[in-house]
């Protein structure tokens, strides 16, 4: 009978795993997830980062600094283009790529500056989005005039992906061979072989976000002010940029940080240039890959308990992200999304074969048993020690308590629903404050509190965080309430007292199964209640144990006032108080009495950075 449940394990394990990674399949090749796809894509040139500019590649930028510097409109004169293609050219680049349109004519003397320019340079390749079915474009008017000059055209349409973003670079479009594939032809001497491209285009391999490439303004190469070998035996693009000319688009290097038409062909000419160095892998490859992790978890499973299975499902996640962006920086794209979902979806399966058959199990246990033993024992037998325990730590954390002052004789004079809307307000207030430091509410105690700050999470700056929650509550935070039930038509203004003791605690949950509390124990916690206690009448709202001065490690705005060596009720010892302050100025509580003698003696002294 064992043999032929384990069996029957077996059998159901695989036959989940085989369900949901033929699932996966299906969408693999219905490219159902093409855009988290081509989000990973991008993911892993983020990860990549910015790479060294090519130093065989150069931009020429219409930006805004040469409509600020030639005081020229759009569409600039085309002897202008000629005038910066003759001076690019006299600097021996390998190709001048110009990803501006010269379509339909203008004045002849400014066409002819421009065709004159073309030809003088021998090794220019103009821009065409608009092309005729035998493949054939109306640059310069079309017919012969390209092959005239020694010039050619390539078409500068690329398809955008969802969102708009630039991607990938076909070999060719509409019959013409594709503007960047064109220039590096020209650049290297020698034809791009179109077999070389995947059927749904090269992956243009950016280097970098906007401005990685080597690039100047349209206007200083026009003026001249280019150095001498800048364009050395470099392929030129040349077009524009400005967000005016509306020539921009998303990356998969930064999709907010739109990148300029001309950078983007020269990404791709590059591209071209090295080979197209991303390629993905063989389809076989991708498929083997979502089946490797799709049975991952179901053939894990029969030997893994849920704990150690999820462990196992994590890592191999992980894993294979490592992988992933490694085969990447080899320039191998491998399928990324349908594998960590085969992987995902084989581990919920597994996960909910184990708890299906534990609780056959369970019941099959359960009806064994109770021929035997009575049901009370049969569910100490079921049940383990897997529910939620009773159980503490020690831990060094800062201990805060706060009390409202004033709080009960004003619920005393108001409606219950009043009393309570404006406690809850004053509560919302205080906790933001506390919670926003990283502080643990351990309990409302009416109108007061108490938080921890370094449990249950360990902080090494709790104490820190403990004097920026005081210093937020008793100024913004109250000032803010304060206004509030000023606004909602209430004379009183409310002040507070904030207690606030460093050391040693028991911390963990309290209380019963049915109902636990997460709270802190012993002589600190005790310290800072009686600390709150006494800023009462004071002229402080915050007295500090100089446990909790020693315990700071950071620099802070507030300014740190000795108070006195004072008695602790419940502590053999006296207690070094401080407080805030400013010197020179009143204290916060400034209409209470003087706490006594002593406060005459206090010591003003900036908090120590060094602490």
């Amino acid at each position: 009978m064992a043999g032929e449940r384990a069996r029957l394990r077996r059998v159901l394990f695989l036959v989940v795993g085989l369900a949901l990674t033929g699932a996966v399949l299906g969408a693999y090749a219905g490219g159902v997830l093409r855009q988290l796809e081509d989000d990973a894509v991008d993911a892993r040139f983020a990860v990549r980062g910015a790479q060294p500019a090519p130093r065989n590649v150069a931009v020429v930028e219409v930006d805004d600094v040469t409509f600020d510097e030639l005081d020229e409109q759009w569409p600039f004169p085309r002897s202008m283009h000629g005038r910066v293609i003759d001076r690019i050219s006299a600097d021996g680049p390998s190709a001048i790529a110009y990803d501006v349109q010269f379509t339909e004519p203008t004045e002849e003397s400014e066409d002819n500056a421009l065709i004159d320019a073309v030809a003088r340079a021998g090794n220019v390749i103009l821009a065409a989005s608009e092309v005729d079915p035998r493949g054939g474009t109306n640059v310069f008017g079309g017919g012969s005039v390209l092959s005239d000059v020694g010039a050619r055209a390539g078409n500068t349409t690329l398809p955008p992906d969802q969102g708009g973003v630039l991607r990938r670079l076909p070999f060719a479009t509409d019959g013409l061979t594709s503007f960047a594939v064109a220039a590096a032809e020209v650049a290297q001497g020698r034809p791009v072989l179109e077999r070389s491209f995947p059927a749904e285009g090269a992956l243009i391999d950016y280097r970098g976000g906007a401005g990685t490439l080597r690039s100047v303004s349209f206007s200083d190469v026009h003026d001249g002010k280019v150095p001498r070998g800048f364009f050395r035996d470099k392929l030129v693009v040349v077009g524009a940029s400005a967000a005016t000319l509306q020539d921009n688009h998303p990356t998969p290097m930064a999709r907010d940080e739109l990148m300029g038409g001309p950078e983007i062909e020269a990404n791709a000419a590059w591209t071209v240039l090295t080979g197209l160095p991303l390629r993905d892998v063989p389809g076989w490859l991708d498929v083997a890959l979502i089946v490797l992790m799709g049975m991952a978890c179901p053939l894990l499973g029969l030997r893994l308990r849920p704990g150690w299975l999820i462990a196992a499902a994590v890592g191999l996640g992980a894993l294979y992200v490592l992988a992933a962006q490694l085969a990447f920086g080899e320039g191998l794209i491998v399928v990324f999304t349908y594998p960590l979902v085969a992987l995902a979806l084989g581990a919920v399966g597994a996960l909910g074969m184990h708890y299906m058959t534990a609780a056959f199990e369970r019941q099959r246990t359960r009806e064994i048993f109770s021929r035997f033993v009575p049901e009370k024992v049969v569910e100490e037998v079921l049940d383990r020690a897997d529910g939620l325990r009773l159980g503490g730590e020690r831990r060094e954390c800062t201990v805060m308590f706060t009390d409202l002052r004033g709080f009960t004789t004003f619920s005393e004079k108001n409606d219950p629903d009043r009393v309570i809307e404006v406690l809850n307000r004053y509560l919302a207030e205080m906790s933001d404050a506390i919670m926003d430091q990283g502080g643990t509410l351990t309990a409302y105690l009416g109108d007061g509190i108490m938080a921890l700050f370094g449990a249950p999470i360990p902080e090494e700056d709790h104490a820190d965080r403990a004097l920026a929650a005081a210093r937020d509550m008793v100024g913004p935070r109250l000032e803010r309430f304060n206004e509030w039930l000023l606004a909602e038509g209430f004379p009183e203004e409310f002040r507070m007292g904030v207690g606030l003791n460093t050391g040693p605690v028991m911390v963990g949950n309290v209380g019963s199964e049915k109902r636990l509390e997460y709270t802190a124990l012993g002589d600190t916690c005790n310290t800072s209640s009686r600390l709150e206690s006494m800023t009462k009448g004071s002229g402080h709202s915050v007295f500090l144990a100089e446990a909790t001065r020693d315990a700071l490690v950071r620099p802070h705005e507030a300014v740190l006032v000795y108070v006195d060596e004072l008695a602790v009720r419940g502590r053999e010892n006296a207690v070094k108080v401080w407080s805030l302050g400013v010197p020179g100025q009143a204290p916060l509580d400034g209409d209470a009495a003087p706490l006594d003698a002593s406060a005459a003696r206090e010591r003003h002294r900036e908090l120590d950075p060094t602490l």
